[in-house]
């Protein structure tokens, strides 16, 4: 049996990945520094609530019986978290403390495969200035110049992984870029949300036929289902693939018209209207040429079955009266 170590455990794709992982017979342990909130899922068959910018305590969890581990812990969030400055130092300081803790253990450990949680905030915004017309292409990520801190820290976490994997050939290391993940189990009005997540609550909490947007609504995006993310995951942690890759959707849509599809779902007629926000860069779409090339992925599921499913599950939280919404 494959023992699998999932580092933010708690977060959206953290419970999302559990599932995947258990289904498949993987024991797995699961870290986090905070408690997995929903009851509905399948929890690890062991679970810590950890700080995992503490040496000590990644050491504790980086035991001999692990085979692989999957580094998703960070601090992240949507576009009103990353984009607005507030949070840099934090990004930057906590994010690259468990990257470089993991990376200070793994010498001691069994551990064979290492999956690192990349981003496409790793891509150049000068590339990214045209809402129809974006440039994500993995090697067009040199020169250098990314939108955000976050982008900066991911990037540089991205090297120092390829660098040890370059002096331990004998570990597996993947690095996804991961494009607009969205899903269940997520944060949905805690300051962290993501787009879809918070155009859904908006959409179920209005009482008028007006929703607020973060900018012009112009802007594009292209989003990846949680699920289908798990699956794209795991067939990189199985393959020869080296090289940071995209994992993300071709789907490209503008913000505006993600409103509109989100009231669609909803049964209600709904006017987007723009107001002042962070917005991070002007379009951002995933090239999958390369993953299709080298691992014969794309997403089966489209944005409105992905949207579907979300929506259903934000509505059925808001309903039960449960308006923390703690998960990223």
């Amino acid at each position: 049996m494959t023992t699998s170590l999932i580092l933010g455990a708690s977060g959206m794709i953290g419970q999302h990945l559990t599932q995947f992982l258990a289904a498949k017979g993987h024991k797995v342990i699961g870290a986090d520094r905070d408690p997995i909130l929903y009851e509905d899922l399948i929890k690890p068959d062991e679970f810590y609530i950890t700080d995992l910018k503490e040496f000590e305590n990644m050491e504790a969890m980086v035991t001999s019986d692990v085979d692989e581990v999957y580094h998703l812990a960070a601090e992240m969030g949507g576009a009103g978290y990353i984009f607005t400055g507030e949070n840099d130092v934090d990004i930057m300081i906590n994010s690259c403390a468990m990257t470089t803790n993991l990376i200070r253990c793994l010498p001691n450990s069994n551990i064979k495969k290492v999956f690192y949680s990349s981003s496409a905030c790793v891509y150049p915004e000068h590339n990214q200035l045209d809402p129809l017309d974006t440039t994500c292409e993995e090697t067009t990520c040199y020169p250098a110049s990314p939108d955000s801190e976050y982008g900066w820290e991911k990037l540089f976490a991205e090297r120092l992984f390829l660098a040890y994997g370059r002096k331990h050939p004998d570990v597996a290391v993947r690095i996804g870029r991961l494009h607009n993940v969205f899903g269940t189990h997520c944060s949905w009005n805690n300051g962290r949300e993501k787009a879809p997540a918070a155009l859904c609550r908006k959409v179920i909490q209005s009482n008028s036929k007006i929703i607020e947007m973060w900018g012009p609504g112009t802007q594009t995006r292209s989003f990846l289902y949680v699920e289908e993310c798990c699956k794209a995951i795991d067939r990189l942690m199985n393959s020869n693939c080296d090289e940071p890759v995209n994992i993300g959707s071709e789907q490209r849509i503008s913000i505006q018209d993600l409103v509109l599809l989100i009231a669609d779902i909803a049964g209600k007629e709904i006017t987007p209207v723009k107001r002042p926000g962070p917005l991070g860069v002007v379009g951002r779409t995933s090239d999958n040429n390369m993953i299709k090339r080298y691992l014969d992925w794309s997403p089966n599921e489209d944005l409105r079955g992905g949207l579907e499913k979300t929506y259903a599950w934000i509505k059925a939280e808001i309903d039960q009266g449960k308006n923390d919404g703690k998960r990223t």
